[in-house]
């Protein structure tokens, strides 16, 4: 671990090197993936939340989306719906003054929404999505894999600097896969998990200690999103192996088997979008 020392997670180039190393330990470790799990570990809720800052004012295209989901209620999914005023209601019932500070600072709906997911799943555990994710048929099985055990499941992704593409999911899982221009990181959406996971609790805390610190440059990413999430995970994986002890998360690998972004929604084209606003 000397090339990941304390606090390796704020370099954007070795956080990326680091993810990538447990991605590929990910693959070394799959046979025994889940025979550590405490049997007494909490369960993940059949429990979907999603979000969307105006609950009376949906649009349509995002209704759309939104009801590809439905048929999970045959699966015993519980269906929960937060807007602006209802999540500042939840934080403010279940959290200290600090979280409703933070919360209060989150200037654009995304950030609401990615600062909401994080009070929420670590409070009560469960399933979050976007809200312009689209449930793609004959999945059900591959979803219900996800909540076998109690291990926080979470997203990887791959960025191409040099073609300016994402990287395909698959080609993530091979060793040989080029480096070099690549940026490796986690998504912060999916998030399933049990309530009370350390690593999401260690990411609303440093989403609260960013939100909450006049020297920050209002950036989603860094704040409470994708990067907030990929920093906590590296500090935490880097706890785990320097104690010998087995990871309780797992970087789904299939996602794009279960669910896909619809990205052609009125939204994105003003500025209910936040890379219209805070471009990355």
């Amino acid at each position: 671990m000397n090339r990941f020392p304390p606090g390796f997670e704020a370099d954007h180039d070795l956080r990326s090197e680091f993810i990538r190393k447990i991605t590929l330990l990910q693959l070394d470790d799959a046979s025994t993936a889940t025979s550590h799990l405490d049997a007494r570990a909490p369960s993940i809720p059949r429990r979907l939340v999603r979000f969307w800052h105006d609950a009376s004012n949906v649009p349509a295209d995002v209704r759309a989306c939104l009801d590809t989901w439905n048929r999970l209620a045959d699966e015993g999914f519980e269906f929960l719906m937060f807007d602006d005023e209802s999540a500042g209601a939840y934080i403010e019932s279940n959290y200290g003054v600090r979280e409703r500070s933070a919360f209060a600072r989150c200037e654009h709906p995304a950030m609401r929404c990615d600062y909401f997911r994080m009070c929420f799943l670590l409070e009560e555990g469960g399933f979050y999505v976007d809200a312009d994710d689209v449930l793609l048929e004959d999945s059900s099985s591959r979803l219900n894999r996800l909540f076998n055990d109690p291990r926080m499941k979470i997203q990887p992704l791959g960025f191409n600097l040099s073609a300016g593409v994402m990287l395909k999911s698959q080609d993530l899982w091979r060793p040989e896969l080029e480096t070099e221009n690549r940026v490796f990181y986690v998504a912060n959406d999916p998030i399933i998990v049990p309530a009370g996971h350390p690593l999401l609790r260690r990411a609303l805390r440093d989403a609260t200690e960013k939100l909450l610190d006049d020297d920050e440059v209002p950036d989603i990413q860094h704040m409470t999103g994708p990067g907030n999430l990929t920093a906590a995970l590296a500090a935490y994986a880097r706890e785990l192996l320097l104690a010998g002890s087995p990871p309780d998360f797992e970087l789904i690998r299939d996602w794009d088997s279960i669910a896909e972004v619809h990205w052609d929604l009125a939204y994105r084209r003003d500025a209910r979008n936040w890379r219209s606003v805070y471009p990355c």
